[in-house]
């Protein structure tokens, strides 16, 4: 199977420095009445279960052609890729981030499918964690979550569900690795492949003429959207409006080291839900506000806080509902984070107007060109990366902030409900910290995935964070 080009992107520019992954970070508690070796009873069932479905199953061959190579079961090491581990006493969440944040700095074997599952207990009470980590190549932040969301269970009394990578290996796999044959006979088969290509063969002009139709609104559509590019580039007084490349140098932007700091914040999602209704911005606006005073607090504390406003590189799902395929199918959107702007009611309404104007310029393109669009807007980053200019010129934004839908109801596991869902993401030259947002059971979990060497004590900005949104809710709600 060929790697799709948005997929390839994330292995062609992944180094030591920028290991190409994302991961989720569960915390479960056990049920009331849960045996002392729950985890260890866990563990065992799930090792007991060595089949591996997609895409738990490839891993990356780039020469002649960049393909993904199906590996059978007896050749994948499930103890390589499943690992148990416990935190030294007495658990907590500092000793889980030191950890996550350890486990997150290292890149994935590409001899071995791209994926590693690290089940941790030691949290006190009885709690454990896991910790996901799989390839950005094989999908984007939608498809991971839609996939943890099939893998856990939503009955709390269920039992002996297979574990992530096995769920859904029986089909079209033998017990050994080996193809399993179609069920179809071969007669039927071929009769329902002749009325299908009967079918393509006589629909082809219609589809042509459709296609020829979406290309050119497409086309369209990308022509207006970078001559709205290039004058808000060469016009960059516009406060409510930013693009690509026209982000201030800050200490967010320079070169990166492979260590990674993690750190969490959560809070209620009625509680941001409220807020948005009270100041007439969506709760996704509210989030940048958030990030935006934490990061003016931070900088401001370091004594590095651009006079200019900083930018964020906002990331747009276009999965449609019903796709529960992997791989990357996002596009972006840029917006100003109005650090330059003291007053938080006022620093808010300046980030709504931004992502309004943001969210105008991408409503204009059919969907068929969003393909295009992504690939136009992203190549001259990806460009700057290939080349090692990275954190050494003029950055593309200063930082990605992302929020990913999660599961609305609970999520258990043989009983055990998994209180959070906290994801991390990957880091370039010249972007040393992200901000993702998982919506998980009425709960906003946040994850701030930073450059060790690049942030000191940057587990700051995610008490800044909780700071930020006090402030707000005092502006907007006194």
């Amino acid at each position: 199977m060929r790697i799709a080009p948005m997929d390839l992107n994330w292995l062609l520019l992944e180094r030591a420095e920028s290991p190409a992954h994302v991961a989720c970070l569960a915390e479960c508690t056990p049920p009331v009445g849960a045996a002392a070796t729950f985890v260890a009873d866990l563990v065992a069932r799930w090792r007991s279960q060595a089949t591996f479905a997609k895409p738990f199953d490839r891993r990356p061959r780039l020469f002649p052609v960049p393909v993904w190579e199906v590996m059978r079961d007896d050749q994948i090491d499930l103890d390589y890729h499943f690992r148990h581990s416990a935190l030294p006493a007495p658990g907590g969440e500092r000793e889980l981030g030191i950890l996550v944040s350890r486990l997150h700095s290292h890149p994935l074997n590409r001899r071995r499918p791209l994926w590693e599952l690290h089940i941790i207990e030691g949290l006190g009470d009885g709690r454990f964690a896991l910790y996901l980590k799989v390839h950005h190549s094989l999908m984007d932040g939608v498809a991971g979550i839609r996939m943890i969301g099939r893998a856990l269970s939503s009955d709390p009394h269920e039992r002996d569900r297979p574990p992530i990578w096995a769920l859904g290996a029986s089909v079209g796999r033998a017990i050994d690795g080996a193809p399993v044959a179609e069920t179809t006979p071969s007669s039927e088969a071929g009769s329902a492949r002749r009325v299908t290509a009967l079918t393509r063969l006589l629909s082809a002009p219609a589809r042509s003429v459709h296609g020829l139709r979406q290309a050119a609104e497409g086309g369209r559509g990308l022509v207006q959207i970078s001559a709205t590019q290039v004058v808000h580039a060469v016009r960059p007084q516009d406060r409510d409006v930013a693009v690509p490349f026209v982000a201030p140098m800050s200490p967010l932007n320079g070169c990166i080291q492979g260590p990674r700091r993690f750190a969490t914040q959560h809070y209620s999602l009625q509680r941001v839900k409220s807020l948005s209704k009270d100041a007439g911005v969506t709760i996704n606006d509210v989030l940048l506000g958030v990030c935006s005073g934490a990061l003016r607090r931070y900088l401001t504390g370091i004594g590095e806080l651009p006079r200019r406003s900083l930018t964020a590189t906002l990331p747009v799902s276009v999965r449609l509902e019903a796709d529960e395929s992997g791989g990357n199918a996002i596009t972006f959107i840029h917006a100003r984070l109005a650090t330059d702007v003291e007053q938080p009611a006022e620093r808010l309404d300046r980030i709504a107007a931004s992502t309004r104007h943001a969210k105008s310029v991408l409503g204009r393109l059919p969907r068929s060109a969003m393909n295009a669009y992504t690939m136009m807007l992203m190549a001259p980053y990806m460009t700057q990366l290939a080349m090692g200019l990275g954190g050494r010129t003029v950055p593309m934004h200063n930082i990605v902030v992302s929020n990913v839908p999660g599961p609305r109801n609970a999520r258990y596991i043989d009983g055990a409900i998994v209180d959070q869902l906290y994801p991390l993401s990957v880091l370039f030259n010249g972007q040393a910290l992200n901000v993702t947002v998982i919506s998980y059971a009425g709960t906003l979990c946040i994850g701030f995935t930073g450059c060790r060497d690049s942030l000191p004590s940057m587990q700051r900005i995610a008490v800044f964070a909780g700071d930020a949104l006090s402030e707000l809710e005092e502006a907007l709600c006194p």
